[in-house]
């Protein structure tokens, strides 16, 4: 008897139903089990101590966290000690860093980031630091495809364009966006056009390619079939390319979008203090690391949510295209 069921180990086999929810909850579950195990179980990690009874100790305090080494070292001495005189030895519990919540800490941050006033009462809340970001992510992705997709249509259609338009593009796709921060506070300001800029910046010139490269792959048997009709121009690429291209540009879209939010983190670190970043940047700095846990993830929630969405929608928008 097979260990799995044989569409799991034959190449390219279609999986049922049930094995593509099985298989898409253990994605999940594996690494929570592993974040578990970290976590809970004391002789897997748990390089630090938290005080419980700081005993004679001058320097613990009740539920603070130090390192094993010196905790023992501490409780040694004291031991040495106690043939002489009586003393109080220091208790504690295995712990890790502070770095590291455990899973429960980060799922009752999910919660409380959204309930919990702010420190100073002049920083947003959560939920409109994530809105903020929402919105530079939806402006600098919507200028990238305003100007990059006419771009890859053009260039992937005529040779001339290419030539004129991926050369450059090819090369300024290697520059990191987040080089030009400081040009881009100098010319639009420190509020939120240099983020959108960045954003715009990391995802046009890969958008432009990508476009172009989808947009050549299109059969070119349809595109001089339209031509003998007499299909020539803008006609052409409005009547024949753009249909035929659109189910694959849909899903390049989607899979850029989520280079969006790569450069996300990157373009709030310039300019004015707003959005996700500085919320994840002020709990780090509070120590509050199950907040800034709770924020990473909510980040990703929305992304993959959003990718739900859209692929959802994009079955609707092109039903012909669903078995590709």
């Amino acid at each position: 008897m097979a260990l799995f069921p044989t569409a799991w180990t034959t190449p390219r086999a279609p999986l049922d139903n049930g094995s593509r929810r099985l298989l898409t909850f253990t994605s999940f579950l594996i690494p929570l089990l592993l974040w578990s195990l970290v976590s809970y179980v004391p002789f897997i990690w748990h390089p630090q101590m938290q005080i419980t009874q700081p005993g004679d100790v001058s320097y613990f305090r009740e539920g603070t966290l130090v390192d094993k080494e010196v905790f023992y070292r501490e409780l040694a001495k004291l031991e040495s000690q106690a043939q002489e005189k009586t003393v109080n030895l220091p208790q504690g519990n295995p712990a890790n860093p502070v770095y590291l919540p455990a899973p429960h800490e980060v799922a009752m941050a999910l919660y409380t980031a959204f309930t919990t006033e702010p420190k100073r009462s002049n920083e947003p809340w959560f939920h409109e630091s994530l809105g903020h970001s929402i919105q530079i992510i939806a402006w600098g992705f919507f200028w990238s495809m305003v100007f990059g997709l006419p771009l890859g249509i053009m260039a992937g259609t005529y040779e001339s364009a290419s030539k004129i338009v991926e050369p450059f593009t090819e090369f300024f796709r290697y520059l990191p966006a987040p080089a030009f921060g400081a040009l881009a506070v100098a010319i639009l300001g420190i509020y939120d056009a240099p983020k959108i800029a960045i954003i715009f910046i990391g995802t046009f010139f890969q958008m432009v390619l990508i476009t172009a490269n989808t947009t050549r792959k299109f059969n070119l048997a349809i595109i001089e079939a339209a031509q003998t009709l007499g299909c020539k121009g803008f006609s052409l690429i409005r009547r024949v390319i753009l249909p035929g291209v659109l189910p694959d540009l849909y899903r390049d879209m989607r899979i850029l979008l989520g280079w969006a939010w790569t450069y996300l983190i990157v373009s709030e670190l310039i300019g004015a203090s707003s959005g996700i970043t500085w919320f994840i940047t002020q709990q780090a700095r509070y120590k509050n690391f199950d907040n800034v846990f709770a924020a990473i993830l909510i980040i990703g929630i929305i992304g993959i949510v959003t990718d739900i969405i859209l692929a959802k929608l994009g079955k609707r928008l092109f039903p012909w295209n669903n078995g590709h």
